[in-house]
């Protein structure tokens, strides 16, 4: 069992940047590999970034490639969204997601992530 707390969302004007943070409880956090989404109202939500087991691989969305960066701590069991150059279409609920593998892979569909956070807003103005 995975719960997980995201927090650093805010309200930013375009161009500036913001760090998310999602910290997991339990002692099985090196077992995840490790999701960003994100959902716009009327939206589905989508895949933004991804992270291995041991933080070696990342993959991005094409719409994030170059501007988001995806890390983790494995000790401090958080994994974190750098986020620049944000844009008014990247405003959205952004979720950190959990799901069990024994490989090193990034899932990026919703159906493969196990636990999800409560999100945490990010609203980007023009």
């Amino acid at each position: 069992q995975v719960q997980l707390v995201e927090s650093g969302g805010g309200l930013v004007q375009a161009g500036d940047s913001l760090r998310l943070s999602c910290a997991a409880s339990g002692r099985t956090f090196r077992s995840y590999t490790m999701g960003w989404f994100r959902q716009a109202p009327g939206k589905e939500r989508e895949f933004v970034a991804g992270i291995t087991l041991s933080g070696g691989s990342t993959l991005y969305a094409d719409s994030v490639k170059g501007r988001f960066t995806c890390s983790r701590d494995n000790a401090k069991k958080t994994v974190y969204l750098q986020m620049n150059s944000l844009k008014p279409e990247d405003t959205a609920v952004y979720y950190c997601a959990a799901g069990s593998t024994y490989g090193s892979v990034v899932y990026t569909t919703v159906r493969e992530y196990d636990y999800w956070g409560q999100g945490t807003q990010v609203t980007v103005s023009s």
